[in-house]
């Protein structure tokens, strides 16, 4: 292995910043004998040591100690469930060899076959586990609905319905794709339930381009990617302001992409938060939700994650904001549609 690359790991750096700095004490102890014998040091000896002394701090930093904290900050990302995504990401986790080789290793496991189809699994029986018996819940919603219908209580029976065709589309065939048709009736779905609490404060305009409209509906999308950023932007956008707001969902094709911006014109989020958010999403961005909510970021997490593991790292999401002005959450996939022409088909066959 040649010096360069060598030096690429901090453990090898640590290493060559230990021999400069005994390198520099045995320098500084010839100046002393030199002075304790009342000569005087070569001009040049102090000369590299004030140098030394001077450079070798700043070096440091931009070195070593920076790099450290960057790789850190890249293991707390993969604790929190974030895998590489880029080569550049891996090259920040150079502490040792031995290290960044194990590193390699668990990304490659994360990413095999036999684990997605083990977290298939037990998304499955995790799915049917958390079902308990959906049909006694959807049985008791229909009741609460039969009850309200002979009460007159018109509201509450369509909310009742709503809810569970809501909890229908959610419980059933949780690892499916579905096309942009059936996510966007979920949503729906989902915002007529908002609307029983927000009144008129709630609006949803859905825009597209009509010649475009087939096209956009049958295109293949992993289910439960829009409601989830809707119900984000409610929660840390609009139910923020008094007056309300509105939420938007545009679809546009470019080429062989579908381009889904989720807008709302809510409370919006400061520039710090932002970068935390953007973190989590390894994308480097200009806006976030607020991390104190994390519910939030979670939700947008997961969705990213779930299209980067379908589609590949070419596709994913941007969120950009401007606080006091909104947030947009711009989703990009390929046009497909059939799910044979996903990139990873192991995810969910």
């Amino acid at each position: 292995m040649k010096l360069r690359d060598k030096l690429k790991y901090l453990s090898n750096r640590a290493l060559a910043a230990g021999i400069i700095i005994s390198a520099l004490l045995a320098l500084f102890a010839c100046i002393l004998i030199l002075l304790a014998n009342k000569e005087q040091a070569p001009w040049w000896c102090v000369g590299l040591f004030t140098a030394v002394v001077v450079l070798f701090p700043v070096t440091c930093w931009f070195w070593l100690v920076r790099p450290y904290f960057r790789c850190e900050q890249m293991m707390n990302r993969f604790l929190e469930g974030y895998l590489f995504s880029e080569k550049d990401d891996m090259e920040l986790l150079n502490l040792t060899p031995a290290t960044r080789q194990q590193m390699q290793m668990v990304d490659q496991i994360l990413r095999s076959p036999q684990y997605m189809d083990l977290n298939k699994r037990q998304a499955q029986y995790l799915a049917l586990q958390n079902q308990i018996n959906p049909h006694f819940l959807y049985n008791t919603l229909e009741s609460i609905r039969g009850e309200a219908i002979i009460a007159g209580l018109d509201g509450v029976a369509d909310m009742t319905e709503a809810l569970a065709r809501f909890f229908r589309y959610t419980i059933t065939k949780v690892e499916n794709l579905v096309s942009v048709e059936e996510e966007l009736d979920n949503c729906e779905t989902y915002f007529g339930i908002q609307k029983y609490r927000f009144g008129d404060r709630l609006k949803l305009h859905i825009q597209y381009d009509a010649e475009e409209y087939e096209r956009i509906m049958n295109c293949r999308i992993p289910k439960l990617t829009l409601q989830p950023i809707l119900e984000n932007s409610i929660i840390h956008g609009i139910e923020l302001k008094i007056e309300g707001g509105n939420l938007y969902i545009r679809f546009q094709c470019t080429g062989d992409r579908l381009i889904i911006r989720i807008s709302d014109d809510g409370v919006g989020m400061d520039e710090m938060t932002l970068a935390r958010l953007n973190q989590k999403l390894g994308k480097s961005t200009k806006t976030i939700h607020d991390e104190e909510e994390k519910q939030g970021g979670i939700a947008l997490v997961n969705v990213n994650n779930r299209i980067h593991l379908l589609f590949g790292d070419e596709y994913g999401m941007h969120v950009y904001s401007v606080a006091g002005e909104g947030t947009d959450v711009e989703i990009t996939i390929p046009i497909l549609n059939d799910d044979r022409q996903i990139k990873n088909r192991s995810v969910f066959a």
